[in-house]
C-alpha cells in the first residue's frame, strides 16, 4: 500500500481569460497559469519560441580567444583532439565539435577516456597519449574545469588547452588555458547558466562559424539528445535547442539515431524527449558504462546505414548486459540497507562493483530511501564513487565541505563523482552525516500534484491533447501531475501476468481507465468499490481505432480527507472550491445537531478526533463543513472561538443556514 505523503492543491486553479480568448483549453490555460505564464506574450514565448530565445555565444566568458585560437588551427592545418566525457552529454559534444572541426578540413582525434581504467575528466596520461600523436590543441568538452594540473602538463609539452564545460567551477584555481569557456564561471554574464556541455559545445562552433542558424540546423539534434541525457532545465534556448533536434530526428535523422529508434522499437513520428530520456539515452550511455564509449560515437557519426545498424545493435546488447549488472548491485546494496534503514546518506563500498553502472543503483536507492545516496566501487587502496541526492540536497556543497577526506571530487548539486581511499571511508560518512544533519533540506511531499481535477470535462480527449503544446517535457518543465480525490473504484485488477494495475475509476457522471505500471492489487491493497486519490498525467489511448484518455498512474492510497479536513476545521475558506462536491444538504445538519447537542458532547482537539465522530455513512469532508457552517451561525461555539473543543450553543431566532457565507460559496462552484 502507498503509504507517501501527498501535497494535493485544494485551492481553486486560475484559468485567466486572456489564454482562453488565445485559443488554449481551460486544462492547458490551467496548467501554463500554474507555471506563471498568464498572458499571450508569455505563451508564446514558453510554447513558440524561435531563435530569439537564443542568446549570443560571444557573450561567453572567454569565448573571443577560444574562437581565435580555433581559427589559427584552421589556418595553419594543426591537428586537433577533441576531449570528451563518456556520458550522453559528452559523446554528443564530442562528435559535434569533431565533426564540425574535421569539415573545417582539421586532422581531429577525437578522446573519450575509458571510465574504468581512466575515469571522469582530464588526466595526464591522456595528455602524454594525444601528444604522442602530433596533437597541438586539445579542446575539451563537459569536462575539464578542475583540470588545473592537466593544463599545466599539456603547456609543458607545448600543447594549447580550450576548456569548454558546464559543471561548477567549485573554489579553486581555474585552469591556466588559451580560454575557459564554462556556462557555471563564477564571473559568467551570459544569461544561460544551465546549457549542458554539448550546449557550450555547439556555442563554441556557432562562435567559430558566425552563423548561428546554420549551425543550429546542422548539429540539433546532437544538442537536444545531450540536454535531455543531462537533465538541464527544458526551458529558454534549451527548450528551444530540444524541440528543433526533436524535429530534425523525426524529419531527417542521422544513420546512427534512425538506426538505434528502430532496434529500440521507438516510433520517430512520435518521438518526445521522455523518448530520448527513456530510451536513447540510456542505451548510448550504456556504453560509456561498460567502457566502450567509441561505439556510441562512431554511431552518432557515421554516415554508413549498414555500420549504423550494427553497431546500434551493439549498443542494445551493451544495454541489456548494463541492466542485469545494475540488478545484481541493486539487490545486494538493497539487502544491506534492508537490515537497518539508514537516516542519514547512504555511503556504500564494494569491490565486487562495476563502476560503469553504480550510479544507477546510486538513483534507485535515493528514490528508494528517500536520502541523497553515494555508492563506491573500490579497486585496492582507492575506490571511485558516483553520488546522487534526493529532496534538493546540495551534493556539491556536502562534497566541498568534506573534501578532507577524499582524494577529489566534482559534479553537480544533484549529481556528482568522487576519488576517496578506502580507509577514510568511514570518517567520510560520519563527516558527509553530520553536515546532512546540519544542511537538511525542508521535507517536501513524494507526491504532489499540480492540479485536483473536480470536472471530468477537464480531461476531454480536446483538452488532453491541448498539452502536447507543453512538449518537450523535462526539468523545469515538467509533465504536469494531476490529482482525483475521493472517487470510487468501479473496477480494479491485475494485468499483465500480475505486474501491474489496471482500474477503471468514475468522477462525477465520467468513468475514466487508469493503469499503474509495475504494482499489483495485493501490494496497493486497492479493490473495486472503495474511495481512492490518485496522482495521474493524462494521455490519449488510441486502440483499434478507439480513442480515449487514459490516467498513466503515478501513486495512489485509500481516500485521505485528513489534510482537507483540517484545513476546513482550521477556517480555511480557500479550499471550499475543492469541497464542493461535499456540500451538505438539510438532512446532513440535522444529523449533526442532533449528535453535538446529546449532553456532554465536546469535540476533540485534533481534526483526526473530530473526524472519527463523523455519523455513520457521512463523509468526513461533509462533517467538517456542517460543522463549519453551524459554528458560522452560532450554533457551535467554544471558549476559544474555533471548532475544536466546541459544543451545541443556542441563538435567538432561527439559523438560516442556506445563507452562510459557506453554503452560498460552495453552491457557486
Amino acid at each position: 500500500m502507498n503509504q507517501k505523503e501527498w501535497k494535493i492543491p485544494y485551492e481553486r486553479p486560475p484559468i485567466p481569460d486572456e489564454l482562453l480568448r488565445c485559443g488554449c483549453t481551460p486544462l492547458l490555460a490551467s496548467v501554463l497559469a500554474l507555471r506563471g505564464v498568464t498572458s499571450r506574450e508569455q505563451m508564446d514565448a514558453l510554447l513558440h519560441g524561435g531563435e530569439e530565445q537564443l542568446h549570443d555565444p560571444m557573450l561567453l566568458r572567454e569565448m573571443p580567444q577560444a574562437v581565435a585560437r580555433v581559427h589559427r588551427a584552421v589556418e595553419r592545418h594543426e591537428k586537433v583532439a577533441v576531449y570528451g566525457d563518456y556520458d550522453v552529454d559528452g559523446i554528443t559534444s564530442t562528435c559535434l565539435l569533431t565533426d564540425y572541426l574535421r569539415s573545417k578540413g582539421l586532422d581531429c582525434v577525437p578522446y573519450i577516456p575509458d571510465r574504468n581504467e581512466e575515469g571522469y575528466g582530464l588526466n595526464v596520461g591522456a595528455v602524454d597519449t594525444l601528444n604522442q600523436q602530433g596533437v597541438q590543441l586539445i579542446i575539451t568538452v563537459d569536462c575539464g574545469i578542475t583540470g588545473v594540473e592537466e593544463a599545466r602538463h599539456a603547456a609543458s609539452l607545448g600543447i594549447d588547452m580550450i576548456i569548454t564545460d558546464h559543471h561548477e567551477c567549485g573554489d579553486g584555481d581555474l585552469p591556466d588555458a588559451v580560454a575557459v569557456v564554462d556556462c557555471k564561471r563564477p564571473d559568467e554574464v551570459y544569461p544561460n547558466h544551465y546549457l549542458a556541455g554539448v550546449g557550450v559545445a555547439l556555442k563554441l562552433v556557432c562562435a567559430c562559424e558566425d552563423n548561428t542558424s546554420e549551425m543550429i540546423e546542422r548539429y540539433c539534434d546532437l544538442a537536444a539528445i545531450g540536454t535531455v541525457a543531462d537533465v538541464m532545465p527544458l526551458v529558454g534556448e534549451n527548450r528551444y535547442l530540444v524541440r528543433r533536434g526533436l524535429d530534425k530526428i523525426m524529419r531527417a535523422p542521422r544513420p546512427g539515431i534512425a538506426a538505434m529508434l528502430r532496434e529500440s522499437s521507438m516510433d520517430a513520428r512520435r518521438l518526445t524527449a521522455s523518448s530520448i530520456g527513456f530510451s536513447l539515452a540510456p542505451r548510448l550511455n550504456a556504453a560509456g558504462r561498460l567502457g566502450c564509449p567509441s561505439v556510441a560515437a562512431r554511431l552518432l557519426m557515421t554516415a554508413d546505414s549498414v555500420e549504423a545498424t550494427s553497431l546500434a545493435v551493439e549498443l542494445c546488447e551493451l544495454n541489456r548486459k548494463r541492466q542485469s549488472i545494475e540488478t545484481a548491485i541493486w539487490d545486494e546494496a538493497n539487502t544491506i540497507l534492508s537490515a537497518s534503514p539508514p537516516d542519514a546518506p547512504i555511503v556504500l563500498a564494494s569491490d565486487k562493483w562495476h563502476q560503469g553502472v553504480i550510479g544507477i543503483a546510486a538513483s534507485r536507492l535515493a528514490e528508494q530511501y528517500s536520502l541523497p545516496a553515494i555508492i563506491v566501487c573500490l579497486n585496492g587502496e582507492v575506490g571511485k564513487g558516483s553520488c546522487r541526492s534526493y529532496g534538493g540536497f546540495n551534493l556539491f556543497d556536502a562534497l566541498s565541505a568534506c573534501s578532507e577526506h577524499l582524494i577529489g571530487f566534482g559534479g553537480h548539486a544533484l549529481a556528482a563523482g568522487l576519488n576517496i581511499r578506502s580507509d577514510k571511508l568511514d570518517d567520510f560518512r560520519a563527516a558527509l552525516a553530520r553536515f546532512y544533519r546540519d544542511n537538511k533540506p525542508a521535507p517536501v511531499p513524494e507526491v504532489q500534484a499540480d492540479l485536483l481535477i473536480l470536472d471530468p470535462s477537464l480531461l476531454s480527449i480536446d483538452n488532453v491533447r491541448s498539452l502536447d503544446a507543453l512538449e518537450p517535457y523535462g526539468n523545469a518543465n515538467p509533465r504536469p501531475t494531476m490529482c482525483l480525490s475521493g472517487v470510487r473504484l468501479e473496477s480494479a485488477g491485475d494485468v499483465g501476468g500480475g505486474k501491474h494495475f489496471r482500474l477503471r475509476a468514475r468522477l462525477g457522471r465520467e468513468s475514466f481507465e487508469g493503469i499503474f505500471f509495475s504494482h499489483n492489487e495485493r501490494e496497493l491493497d486497492l479493490h473495486s468499490g472503495e474511495s481512492v486519490d490518485i496522482a495521474f498525467t493524462p494521455q490519449i489511448n488510441e486502440y483499434h481505432g478507439h480513442v480515449s484518455v487514459q490516467l498513466m498512474i503515478s501513486a495512489m492510497r485509500r481516500h485521505d480527507p485528513l489534510d482537507l479536513c483540517r484545513r476546513l476545521l482550521d477556517g480555511d475558506r480557500g479550499v471550499l472550491w475543492a469541497a464542493s462536491p461535499y456540500c451538505p444538504e438539510r438532512g446532513d445538519f440535522i444529523r449533526v445537531w442532533h449528535q453535538i447537542q446529546q449532553p456532554g458532547f465536546v469535540l476533540p482537539d485534533t481534526a483526526r478526533a473530530i473526524l472519527s465522530l463523523a455519523p455513520p455513512g457521512m463523509e468526513a469532508e461533509k462533517y467538517a463543513l456542517c460543522l463549519a457552517v453551524l459554528q458560522e451561525v452560532g450554533l457551535l461555539s467554544s471558549p476559544e472561538g474555533s471548532i475544536y473543543g466546541g459544543c451545541a450553543a443556542r441563538i435567538d431566532g432561527k439559523a438560516d443556514l442556506e445563507a452562510t457565507e459557506i453554503i452560498r460559496e460552495l453552491k457557486s462552484y
